[in-house]
This record gives structure tokens, C-alpha cells and sequence, in this order.
């Protein structure tokens, strides 16, 4: 049993070692030298490998013929191979001969290609690297003429496009690391531009604004064409320029001069008929260069913020005014055109850059403007006291304003800051005027103008206007019966109007309230300034009798003149006098109290004339009854009523009513103050021939009475001022108590004008007289009796008056 199994792995091992590779067949033989069949396993190797001889011994004998043919064969071949090799060797031979020169020439085709290839390398590299040296050299060449925002788009186009595709080489490593360093460099030069302009329009600011105000003040003198917008030529033309600023080709075509330029550009060669716009005094290109830069360099918001805020401060700068500018016209003028000049250059960059400044910043900024300017102008006005000036002033602002107005800016708070003026320069006018007609009642003579020729009378009638038929058939020497006060003051009054009528103009005011200013500062000049210098006049010490008929005079022919002064303010505003809202002029109550005032003076100063020669008055209250003489008037009395008659005299060119009152007036002081000379506390004792004397001078007043001083006066009326007087004299001279004391009070009472105390007074006075008088003796027992009837008088008087009282 174990042999077969044996004889069975031998054979199994040996078909393995047949049919396995050689190089695998270590494990087979291992497995052989493992067991303990060796020996037996050699036998059965040898008898197979004897078998395989056997096999390859028949293969060999079969093939043999095959073979042998083969070999012969291949004889004939080998003959045949030696004269191929020998033709093949002389072929090759001759191949190499002819082909030598050949591969001389491959050899430098080779040569040629290579560098052809090296060639196109070269030019592949070089067509990359050379646009980045000519940028470059481009960028430099930009700087060096300081044509920044170019020179920033060729430094964009460099780092973006050229050195990306020229590779990786040293000096493109150069360049790219200096080109920070290069937009670091524009923008801060592009920025000191800006800052030197800025300065520069700072600076310059008034030369601009007096150029804008020059072309506005020619557009409105022109008066043919409707306003268009002052300083700007169109703003398409503007857009247009500034536009033009902001591409390359527009800055890089910029000249060098206008690259450098601060700002301001030389226009002193402009023809004198053509003003400059802002855009011909300015060179805005620094702008719109540092614009456009900061907008690549992604940096709008900073450079945006840094201008307005830089305008903002320079805006300040501007308002300030300086402090002395009220002293000058020339002051305001440079306040105004650095204010214009202001804006007209933040409209030109509103209209010409799109967002560097918008409406919403440059309406804040005039706001700001407006307030300030309102308030510097308020201030400073107020100092001013030359009406010239505030009218100059007034002129100026109306053409700031509209050339401001011409730009868009809205101007109506100025205009309503005028009308405020307008009252300050009323004011101003009234002052002025205060002066001229304090200077012209001064210089007046208050004597009726004499006229001697026609042109004379012509030249006074031109300056007033006056309606005197009589006075014109009168011949020549003749008298016009005011003074020169009255064609002065007339003329005057319509230089008033003239000076508030220039204010008025280009004041955007409608007829009607031109009319209604014009009217209302008259009424100011007439019931203030002209009424307190008449009043002045009239007042004023030394004045005399004379001057002050004069005064009435004047003021009556002024009075009259009143309605030419309505109809020459209607002719100059074109508004009839009695349309609805027409303010009235207070004149005629003006010259009306004057008069009054005059009058008023002339009767104070006519009583206090009587008063001095009152004071001459030296009566001797003590004086006996005279004989059978007759009593003459006292001195001072026939001089008082000497100067009365001569005064009443003067008053014929007064109206009738004045002279009567003046007239009745001195009657009565004169009737009044001799009723008071007895009554006087310092005369104590009054004697009968005392009043006797009193009333010879009242009759002397009488008799001037009734030969009436005055004309107008109905039968005795003057007589009645001394009424009073002369029934109290009477009573006393007649000594008709009973008749006094039994009709008192009744209607039909002879001395009804006699007051009980004055007469008490008097009788107290008398009787005090009598208790001294002791001259004779033998009359003592007489004197008795008259001591005994005025007690008696003086007691029943008391009783009447405590009766009265009653």
C-alpha cells in the first residue's frame, strides 16, 4: 500500500518538474530530498529521462533529411550572404562618400534650427517684456511732466495686463514692487495740486467774483436779451470741459502750462468787450486730475470728503467780514466778490463733476452763506450814517444778489434784508435832512423875497409852485410874500423823495409799494424831522415878532403846496394820487401845526413883551384923590400901546384871524395884568386916588380898543377884554355898593364882570388906608363914617361869597 502511494507522489513530482519552470522547481525538489525515497526517486528520473532520450532520438531521425537540406541550403545562402555583404559594404561605402557632404548640411540645418527656434523664443519673451519697458518708460516720461492721472492709467495697464504675461524676470520684479510706490506718489502729488489751487482760489476768490459781478452788471445794462446764467458759458460747454478732463486723451492733451498752473489763469489780454467766465479765470484741471485719480485709486469718498471739507473752511474764511469794512464802499466790494467768486467756482465744479459736489451740499453752503452775510451786513450797516453809502451799499447787494441769482441761488432773503435796510436808510435820510433844514431856517432871513426882474420871479416859481394872480399883474420891483426858506424847503422835500425813490429801484417792488415807501418816509420827514426843526425855530431864543409872522407865512404857502408834492410823487410812481391804498401825505397837518406853534409863540411873546413894560408900571398906591385936574395916562402905558399899534401893523400879510386873536389876546393879558397890579400881596393899602389913576390908563386902553389895531373886529368886541376891568373900576369910583350888592347875581346886573372877592380884596386894601389916615383932624369924625360903610360893605361881601359858596 505505502509503495504505491509512493510510486504515485513520484510520478506526480515528476510530471510537476516536466511541466514547471525551472526557476519554481526548488520547492518540487525539497519535497523529493524530504522523504526518505531518494534512491527510489532517481530511478524513476533516469528511466524518464531515458524515455525523453528515446522520444527526441525518433523526433531526430524523422527531421534528419529536413535538416541536412537545411544545412545545404544554408551553404548556398552563406555564399550568396558574402557577396551581399561585399555590394552592401561598397554601397555603403559610396553612401558615405556622397552622404558626407549631406550630413554636413543636416548638421547646420540642425544648427539653424535651433537658433531659429532660439529666435522665436526670444521675440516671443521680448514682445512681452518690451510693451512693460515701454509703459514703463511711458510712466516715467508722464511724471516727469507731472501728467499724474495718465501716468496712473499707464501704471494700472502696466500692473495688470504687461507684467502678468512678460514673466518672471528681475527687473519686472523691480517694477512691480515700485509701483506702489508710484500710485503713493501721484496721489500725493495730485493732492498738493489741489491744496495749491485750493490756496490759489482762496486767494483769488475776489478777482473772480469782481469779474462775475462785472458780467452781470453788463447783461443787465444791456437790457436786450432775458437773463441767462452769469459766468457760464453754457452748460453743456461746461459738462462738456469738465467731461473732457476726466479722459486720458483730455489731460494728457493738456498744455504744460495748464498742467502747473495753480488756478489761475492770465486774462489781462481778453478784449474789453468780452467778460471772462469762471472756467476762462480758473484752470480747474487740478481738480478734475485729482478727481479722476482718486476715483481709479479707489479713493472717491476720501477725496470728496477732503474737498467739501476744505470748502467748508474756506467758506467760513470768506464770511468773516473784516472789521472796518463799513467804512468803505471798496470794504463791502471785496466782501461781496470773495463771496461770489466763492460760489461761482462750486457751481462750475457742481455743473462740470459728476458727485464731487451735489445741490443738497452747495444749497447747505448757501444757507450757511445767507445767515452769516445777513447778520456781517445788519452789523456792519448799522455803524454807517452816510446815506451815499447805504445807498451805494444798497446798489451793491442788489447786484450781488442778482448774480448769485443767475447762478440758481435763491436771493429773496436779501431783498428782504433791503427792505429792513430801507428803514435804517430812512433814517439815515431824516438825519440828513434834519441838518439841511436846521441849516436853511439858520441861514434865512425870514423877510419876504424881493423879485426885481422876470427871470427872477421865473427861477422862484420854477422852485415853487405858486398860484398868485394879483401878485402877477403886479409890477416889477415886487415881493413874494414867503421867505427863501419855503422854495428851499419844497425843493428839499422832492431831493428827499428822489433819495428814497433811488432806493426803491431794482428792489423787485411793484408801483404801488414803491409809492406806499415813498409816502410813508415823507410822512416821517414832514411830521418829524421838518415839524421839530420849525418847532425849533419857532422856540428857539431871540426869535422875534417879526420872524414869527414870517414863520406863518411860510408854513401857510407850504400848507397850500401840499397837493403839487402828492401829484409829483404820483408822477414819478406812476400811481394816481386817490387810488384806494394811496397813503396820504400828513403835510398839511404838519404846516398846520406849525402855524399853530408860531401863533401860540407870537401870543406868548406878545404878553411877555406886555409883561416888560408892565414892569416899567410904578404906580403910587398911596396917591390922593386929584383936584379938579385931569389925570394923564402913566408913560409905560402910552409906549405899550405905541409898540402894540406898531407890532399890529406887521400882522396885515397874517390871516385875518390870527391877527384878530393876537390882537385880543394882548388886550386881555394887558386887562389882566393890571387887574392883578392892585391885588398884588405887596400892595397893602390901596388909596382912592390910586384907582382913579388905574382907570384914566384903562381908558387909554379903551381908546386903543376902539380904534381897532386890528381890522375885523365887530363893533366893540375888542372893548369886551377889558370889560371886566372897567366895571370893577367903576363900582369903585362910583361907589355904588348898593346897586352891586342888590343885582348880584341877576342877568340884568349892572356890574355882573365883577368878582365879589376881588372886590373884597380891594375894599380891605382901602380900608386899611383909612384907619391910618389921620391928616386933619377935623375930617376924623368923616374917615369915622367911611371906616364904618366899608366894614359894613367888606361884611356883606363876605355874606355874598359864603352865600355863593353855599
Amino acid at each position: 500500500m505505502a509503495s504505491v502511494e509512493t510510486a504515485a507522489e513520484h510520478e506526480r513530482i515528476l510530471r510537476e518538474i516536466e511541466s514547471t519552470d525551472t526557476n519554481c522547481i526548488g520547492p518540487t525538489l525539497r519535497s523529493v530530498y524530504d522523504g526518505q525515497e531518494h534512491g527510489l526517486f532517481m530511478e524513476k528520473l533516469d528511466v524518464r529521462i531515458r524515455n525523453h532520450d528515446r522520444d527526441i532520438e525518433k523526433m531526430c531521425n524523422h527531421h534528419f533529411q529536413g535538416f541536412v537540406d537545411s544545412i545545404t541550403e544554408l551553404l548556398k545562402v552563406r555564399g550568396e550572404a558574402q557577396k551581399l555583404k561585399s555590394q552592401v559594404t561598397e554601397t555603403n561605402r559610396r553612401l558615405q562618400g556622397d552622404g558626407k557632404e549631406l550630413m554636413s548640411a543636416m548638421e547646420e540645418l540642425q544648427k539653424c534650427r535651433v537658433q531659429q527656434r532660439n529666435i522665436a523664443s526670444t521675440i516671443d519673451k521680448l514682445s512681452h517684456c518690451l510693451p512693460v519697458l515701454e509703459m514703463y518708460s511711458r510712466l516715467q516720461e508722464q511724471m516727469r511732466t507731472k501728467r499724474y492721472y495718465p501716468a496712473l492709467r499707464t501704471l494700472e495697464q502696466l500692473e495688470h495686463t504687461c507684467l502678468p504675461r512678460a514673466g518672471q524676470y528681475r527687473f519686472c520684479s523691480i517694477m512691480a514692487e515700485n509701483i506702489p510706490k508710484l500710485r503713493t506718489q501721484i496721489r500725493d502729488t495730485a493732492m498738493t495740486q489741489l491744496r495749491d489751487f485750493l490756496e490759489s482760489i482762496r486767494k483769488h476768490s475776489d478777482k473772480i467774483g469782481e469779474t462775475a459781478i462785472r458780467q452781470a452788471q453788463l447783461q443787465r445794462s444791456l437790457d436786450t436779451q432775458p437773463r441767462t446764467l452769469i459766468g457760464r458759458r453754457g452748460r453743456k460747454e461746461a459738462a462738456a470741459a469738465g467731461g473732457g478732463a476726466g479722459t486720458d486723451s483730455g489731460v494728457a492733451g493738456g498744455s504744460p502750462v495748464s498742467e502747473q498752473d495753480s488756478g489761475i489763469l492770465d486774462v489781462e489780454d481778453e478784449e474789453d468787450d468780452e467778460v471772462p467766465g469762471a472756467q476762462d479765470l480758473v484752470d480747474f484741471s487740478p481738480v478734475y486730475r485729482c478727481l479722476h485719480i482718486y476715483t481709479v485709486l479707489g479713493l472717491r469718498d476720501v477725496f470728496e470728503n477732503y474737498y467739501r471739507k476744505q470748502r467748508r473752511k474756506q467758506a467760513r474764511l470768506v464770511l468773516q467780514p473784516h472789521s472796518n469794512m463799513h467804512e468803505t464802499l471798496e470794504g463791502y466790494r471785496r466782501y461781496f466778490n470773495q463771496i461770489v467768486g466763492f460760489f461761482v467756482v462750486e457751481d462750475h465744479v457742481l455743473h462740470t463733476t459728476q458727485g464731487l459736489v451735489n445741490r443738497a451740499y452747495v444749497e447747505e453752503l448757501w444757507e450757511l452763506a445767507l445767515s452769516k452775510l445777513i447778520a456781517a451786513l445788519r452789523t456792519h450797516s448799522s455803524y454807517c450814517d452816510n446815506p451815499d453809502l447805504v445807498l451805494d451799499l444798497k446798489n451793491l447787494i442788489v447786484l450781488f444778489a442778482d448774480t448769485l441769482q443767475g447762478y440758481g441761488f435763491p436771493v429773496s432773503q436779501l431783498f428782504d434784508m433791503l427792505l429792513e435796510m430801507r428803514e435804517q436808510y430812512g433814517e439815515i435820510l431824516l438825519k440828513r435832512w434834519n441838518v439841511t433844514f436846521r441849516q436853511v431856517l439858520d441861514q434865512d432871513n425870514f423877510s419876504p423875497i424881493p423879485v426885481s426882474t422876470e427871470d427872477e420871479y421865473k427861477h422862484y416859481t420854477s422852485q415853487f409852485p405858486m398860484e398868485d394872480p394879483e401878485l402877477d399883474k403886479l409890477p416889477f420891483p415886487k415881493k413874494l410874500p414867503f421867505s427863501e426858506f419855503v422854495p428851499k424847503v419844497y425843493c428839499q422835500l422832492k431831493e428827499f423823495i428822489y433819495a428814497c425813490l433811488k432806493y426803491s429801484e431794482d428792489l423787485h417792488l411793484s408801483s404801488t409799494e414803491v409809492d406806499d415807501m415813498i409816502r410813508k418816509s415823507t410822512n416821517l420827514l414832514l411830521t418829524r424831522t421838518l415839524s421839530h426843526c420849525l418847532h425849533y425855530a419857532i422856540k428857539k431864543k431871540n426869535v422875534g415878532l417879526a420872524e414869527l409872522v414870517q414863520v406863518i407865512i411860510n408854513t401857510t404857502h407850504l400848507e397850500q403846496s401840499c397837493h403839487f408834492l402828492e401829484e409829483f410823487i404820483s408822477n414819478i410812481t406812476n400811481v394816481p394820487p386817490d387810488s384806494a391804498n394811496a397813503t396820504k401825505l400828513y403835510g398839511t397837518s404838519t404846516f398846520k401845526d406849525a402855524r399853530h406853534a408860531a401863533e401860540a409863540e407870537i401870543y406868548t411873546n406878545l404878553n411877555a413883551k406886555i409883561d416888560q413894560f408892565l414892569q416899567l408900571a410904578d404906580y403910587d398906591w398911596m396917591a390922593a384923590v386929584p383936584g379938579g385936574g385931569t389925570l394923564e395916562a402913566s408913560d409905560y402905558l402910552i409906549d405899550l400901546i405905541a409898540f402894540l399899534k406898531s407890532t399890529f401893523s406887521v400882522f396885515t400879510n397874517l390871516p385875518g384871524k390870527v391877527a384878530q386873536t393876537a390882537c385880543m389876546s394882548a388886550c386881555k393879558h394887558i386887562s389882566t395884568s393890571l387887574t392883578q397890579l392892585p391885588l398884588d400881596p405887596e400892595v397893602r393899602q390901596i388909596s382912592m386916588g390910586a384907582l382913579h389913576q388905574l382907570n384914566t390908563d384903562v381908558k387909554e386902553c379903551e381908546g386903543f380898543a376902539r380904534a381897532g389895531p386890528v381890522a375885523g373886529f365887530q363893533g366893540d368886541t375888542l372893548l369886551l377884554a377889558f370889560s371886566d376891568l372897567r366895571q370893577l373900576l367903576e363900582l369903585f369910583t362910583q361907589w355904588d355898593w348898593s346897586t352891586y350888592l342888590a343885582d348880584y347875581g341877576k342877568p340884568t346886573c349892572k356890574y355882573l364882570r365883577v368878582n365879589p372877592q376881588t372886590a373884597l380884596a380891594l375894599l380891605e386894601k382901602m380900608r386899611e388906608t383909612s384907619r391910618k389916615n389921620n391928616v386933619f383932624a377935623q375930617f376924623r369924625k368923616t374917615d369915622r363914617d367911611r371906616q364904618k360903610l366899608i366894614d359894613t360893605i367888606i361884611k356883606q361881601l363876605r355874606n355874598l361869597i359864603a352865600q355863593h359858596h353855599t
